[in-house]
């Protein structure tokens, strides 16, 4: 798919992790390209030029700014109304698959990062009109250009001649070049947060006088918490608020403003941005409600907020969010609406929702679990859950993250950036599981149950309340992971001892040999102590459930805290995670308590998931031979479009009369098949809508009239082929991951069970290998009663072309290949159809932007 009539412009972030806006130049930019020549130094001008270049001629000027977008095509980097950058390509004759590139950046931005955001877009749009390799000549001097080229990632050749370095490199995205542009977008992305927890100064928009209102509110609990840099109130007219002084603008403060705190009425709203953004900030939270969930002039606003925020370089949390946190001792930053906060800790928190941002923190607090940072994201209009988890895994001070989400704004990167996160940092996530109704037609799509196993296959622990969240958060927060799934049961209730085992074999938890141990109701502490010590060390286990019930209801005897001593020192000691149900009293706080039985395996459960995740080494996308180069492009019948992927069908024909079918099988060859041409009877042949081995005419007149009697006249005539074990592939656009690929047995069986595995597309080697394994009728594959085991590794290969075709094709919506009959010698698709749409975006694609709500 081409762009060519759709605007090429971006919010996007510099290296310090302020926005600015990417667009194509325009004939009006002009003057603005006058004044940004004039700003240059002289050695700037002479890098870039070669020569002294004073001023710009007439001539040059109307190049400069008028291009075709397609063999010429420049951007230019601005912030408000000032042209920071320019950048343009320039093809080296007609259809020539090469061009020239070449930018340059005023001297106060020189180092922020611009040149490579350039290039970026420069290569995507140069490659969309079928240019395929740069080429520019830099000064041996400009140091700083040569290393933006070398720098990024692609195969660059120099040749130094004439006083010049000559580079040429191709401009197709490399393994290498992907690399580097997401390491830079996680650099740039988690500095833009880091700007907002970590302001030197806030000023804050609609405080009152009085006292009164959510700004107020907003106020006196930043000022109540202890923030450690500068508090500005900025009102209209009085001298003080809440015992500060008080002023008409935040410049007017001459202090160090990095965050703007507004809670003022939609209206005034733009105005605070504007007086925030003169003043120097670097970010706003936006408390105020009235945008994107009042209706379509909501959104519209909303957009404008950010459009004008995003020109002033700022990043925007919100618009109708709580605000945000950061308990670090040397910020002890409180801008929410919420009076306290959890104690100080390790515990990342993002939470989409305003509404519910109180009540989460409260329940935090009342957990014990302390937080290093806590953001409400509101409407999301800019920052998102994606926005936190890049600054959090480099953060030193958050160990575990919590999200709750209600929505997804870019599914494919939340994937990408959870599964490269939780290799060094747990995450856990509450998160819908629905799907948009008519997404898929009548195609089955992943279940409550393979959407958290998507999550878990990205390394998410997904859970599906808020209890369960904070269940999990406080066990990975305050105990180690598990090195297996075998559980030692200790306590004193038999009862309870039965519900653990029970606990345990639902959430696919093993009891370790000689377990459970029932101390028995009138053991003494003494007794418990040693029943731990030794589930501790036992080379058997690895992870305790402990439960206990005092012997009489109600009464607690004089041991009390000899039993809760005993727990506390094997839980906070020993190298295996404990979770307990200990109904003796309070617990010591990092010691994971819970009510029941069953949330407390649960909650190990789910952590001995993740656990077991990080053990299996990550796949990779392995190289596929016989793909077209072109694959992408073909947007024509399906079959051609799957033999573009090496994938292949068995030709069949539908015919709507018996001579029609007569002259298909005699072009196909005997022996054939007849089918109900409907697609859902098609392998049915249950219901008697397959007739198999047709050896001859006389064959396929007594099959057609018995199927035309039963189904109606329309049949699908098909040669036949070897018998195999029938498989399905799925394809179908799910809202939390984009594409997802399902791998199942077909039969109907399989289906009413919907025994069908999924992952996310693209899939790596090891996520088609698990498909095809994970199946409850899988066995049927590798051997099952003496039977021949099929060729595994032609339909892990299958898959990985179906998983390609299902990334890079963006109007495919869903795919399905039934039946598959896979065999010792191969596979043959017998089937295939496909529903295409209009052309869906891939977000985490191409250069760099800012991706708004």
């Amino acid at each position: 798919m081409t762009r060519e009539s759709v605007t090429r412009k971006a919010d996007v972030l510099l290296s310090d992790g302020s926005a600015v806006h990417l667009r194509p130049i325009r004939p009006d930019d002009a003057p603005a390209i006058v004044e940004f020549h004039s700003r240059m130094s002289d050695r700037t001008r002479y890098l870039r030029y070669f020569s002294p270049y004073p001023r710009i001629p007439q001539r040059d000027l109307d190049r400069f700014v008028n291009v075709d977008h397609r063999d010429r095509e420049a951007f230019v980097i601005v912030s408000g109304s000032r042209i920071m950058a320019v950048g343009r390509y320039e093809r080296l004759g007609p259809d020539s698959p090469e061009a020239e590139v070449a930018f340059v950046v005023e001297d106060a931005h020189q180092g922020r990062g611009i040149g490579p955001v350039l290039l970026e877009h420069l290569a995507d749009a140069a490659q969309e009109n079928g240019i395929s390799r740069f080429v520019a000549e830099v000064l041996p001097e400009n140091g700083s250009m040569l290393r933006v080229f070398s720098d990024f990632g692609y195969q660059v050749q120099r040749q130094y001649a004439d006083g010049v370095v000559h580079l040429s490199f191709p401009i197709a995205p490399t393994e290498k070049s992907r690399e580097v542009q997401e390491s830079r977008e996680q650099r740039t992305e988690a500095r833009s947060i880091a700007r907002l927890l970590h302001p030197r100064g806030v000023a804050v928009y609609g405080a009152s006088a009085s006292g009164q209102g959510i700004g107020a509110a907003l106020l006196g609990h930043l000022r109540d918490g202890g923030y450690t840099g500068t508090v500005v109130p900025v009102h209209r007219r009085a001298g003080r608020v809440a015992g500060l002084p008080a002023y008409r603008s935040a410049a007017e403060a001459g202090a160090d403003i990095d965050l703007a705190l507004i809670a003022v009425p939609p209206d005034g709203v733009a105005a605070a941005v504007a007086d925030a953004a003169a003043a120097g900030a670097g970010g706003l939270v936006v408390i105020s409600a009235g945008f994107a969930e009042t209706g379509p002039a909501g959104a519209q606003a909303q957009r404008a907020l950010v459009d004008t925020a995003h020109a002033a370089g700022l990043r925007v949390v919100g618009p109708n969010c709580l605000g945000i946190a950061n308990t670090d001792p040397s910020v002890r930053l409180n801008a929410t609406l919420a009076p306290l906060l959890p104690a100080a800790g390790r515990v990342g928190f993002f939470s989409q929702s305003g509404a519910l941002g109180v009540a989460l923190l409260a329940e935090a607090d009342r957990r014990g679990l302390g937080l290093s940072s806590f953001v409400s994201a509101g409407n999301r209009a800019d920052v998102s859950g994606n926005d936190l988890l890049q600054y959090w895994q480099d953060d030193p001070g958050t160990d575990v993250v919590l999200l709750y989400l209600e929505t997804f704004g870019n599914p494919r990167k939340f994937a990408r950036l959870a599964r490269r996160m939780s290799r060094v940092k747990p995450v856990v996530a509450v998160a819908s599981a629905s799907r948009p109704p008519g997404l898929a037609g009548d195609l089955p799509g992943p279940d409550t149950k393979a959407v958290t196993a998507l999550f878990a296959r990205s390394g998410v622990i997904r859970v599906d309340t808020v209890a369960e969240l904070f269940d999990v958060g406080v066990l990975l927060a305050h105990q180690p992971l598990p090195t297996g799934r075998r559980v030692a049961v200790v306590g004193n209730s038999s009862a309870l001892s039965g519900l653990a085992v029970a606990a345990c074999r639902a959430n696919d938890l093993t009891m370790a040999e000689g377990y459970p141990h029932d101390i028995g109701p009138q053991a003494g502490a003494h007794d418990f102590a040693d029943a731990l010590a030794d589930a501790a060390v036992d080379d058997r286990v690895d992870a305790l459930v402990v439960v206990f019930a005092p012997p009489l209801p109600g009464q607690l005897s004089d041991e009390d805290a000899d039993f809760t001593a005993a727990l506390g020192s094997v839980a906070l000691a020993g190298e295996k995670p404990t979770v307990a149900t200990f109904l003796l009293g309070q617990l010591p706080a990092r010691v994971p308590s819970y009510p029941s039985v069953e949330e407390a395996v649960r909650a190990l459960g789910r952590v001995a998931s993740y656990a077991d995740w990080l053990r299996r080494p990550p796949g990779i996308l392995p190289a596929l031979s016989g793909v077209d180069p072109a694959a992408t492009e073909i947007e024509g019948p399906l079959p051609e479009l799957l033999a573009a992927y090496g994938i292949s069908i068995q030709p069949s024909t539908v015919a709507a009369t018996l001579d029609e079918a007569i002259a298909a099988a005699g072009s196909l060859g005997y022996p054939v098949a007849l089918k109900a041409a409907g697609r859902a009877l098609r392998h049915r042949i249950d219901l008697g809508a397959v007739r198999l081995a047709l050896g001859g005419e006389g064959d396929v007149r007594a099959a057609y009239g018995e199927l035309a009697a039963a189904f109606g006249p329309h049949v699908l005539v098909q040669s036949m082929v070897a018998p195999g074990v029938p498989c399905t592939i799925e394809v179908v656009e799910d809202p939390a991951f984009g594409p997802v690929i399902g791998f199942g047995l077909a039969g109907v069986a399989s289906e009413l069970l919907g025994d069908l595995a999924w992952r996310a597309a693209p899939l790596t080697d090891r996520a088609a290998e698990a498909l095809v394994d994970e199946p409850r009728a899988a066995p049927l594959l590798h051997g099952y009663r003496g039977s021949e085991p099929v060729d595994r590794d032609a339909l892990v290969d299958l898959l990985l072309r179906v998983g390609r075709l299902a990334d890079e094709h963006l109007r495919v919506r869903t795919l399905s290949l039934n039946p598959v009959l896979a065999r010792p010698d191969g596979y043959t698709v017998l089937h295939a159809s496909v529903e295409f749409g209009e052309p869906g975006t891939r977000p985490d694609t191409g250069p760099r932007r800012l991706h708004t709500a």
